[in-house]
């Protein structure tokens, strides 16, 4: 396993282990995450552990002409209940995405050096949010980075029902990217329309 150094580097794919770990170590600057994401790579590590940096075999992905939106989701959508607004709230929706309680149990890995690290890119204007409204709380949103025109989609937290799901709709919808890159299985993601591929077309589509 690779332990990073100053140096902006990254070790071949072939050697990512069967979890799908590049690399260990390293630092979270702009300069290392962008280059990290351009590669297909991102982080992912508790508080406390060394930054863990993954590529894995398997790719959750969303083609944007493959969104899935329920009857009852569309019918949410048309009754305008919410307000949506972009890059308005980016630090609220990332702490909101760090402290939210979640059925998979994952616990958060948005540590205090990854939220530090998203802001910046944000204030750099690589790290893009969406945020869902109601009676001027914030209930909804989701956060990544955009990379050419693919989203590399990182959080999304939901306070009322069916917002992250609107916020999610609302990206693709915005018609800006061919690709979203929603890194790893979950069934929320699965139940829009989101597939595994495998890393070599992933890799291929985002070099395209």
């Amino acid at each position: 396993m690779m332990w990073l150094t100053e140096k902006i580097e990254f070790p071949p794919y072939e050697l990512a282990s069967p979890e799908g770990i590049i690399a260990l170590g390293g630092d979270l600057s702009p300069e290392r995450l962008l280059y990290a994401y351009q590669k297909g790579i991102f982080p992912w590590y508790s508080e406390g552990e060394p930054i863990i940096w993954y590529c894995p075999e398997k790719r959750m992905v969303l083609f944007p002409d493959e969104l899935k939106v329920s009857k009852s989701l569309h019918q949410a959508i048309r009754k305008k209940a919410f307000t949506i607004t972009e890059n308005t709230a980016f630090e609220e929706v990332i702490h909101a995405c760090k402290h939210i309680e979640r059925k998979d149990d994952f616990g958060t890995w948005i540590t205090d050096e990854m939220e530090t690290a998203y802001i910046a890119l944000h204030k750099l204007g690589h790290a893009k949010s969406v945020e869902i409204w109601k009676d001027d709380e914030l209930v909804g949103g989701l956060y990544g980075l955009q990379i050419g025109n693919v989203f590399c989609g990182e959080s999304m937290f939901s306070k009322v029902s069916n917002a992250s799901k609107i916020a999610f709709v609302y990206l693709v919808w915005s018609g800006r990217y061919e690709l979203i890159d929603c890194q790893i299985y979950n069934d929320h993601l699965a139940s829009l329309g989101a597939r595994e591929i495998e890393r070599n077309e992933f890799l291929s589509l985002l070099k395209k």
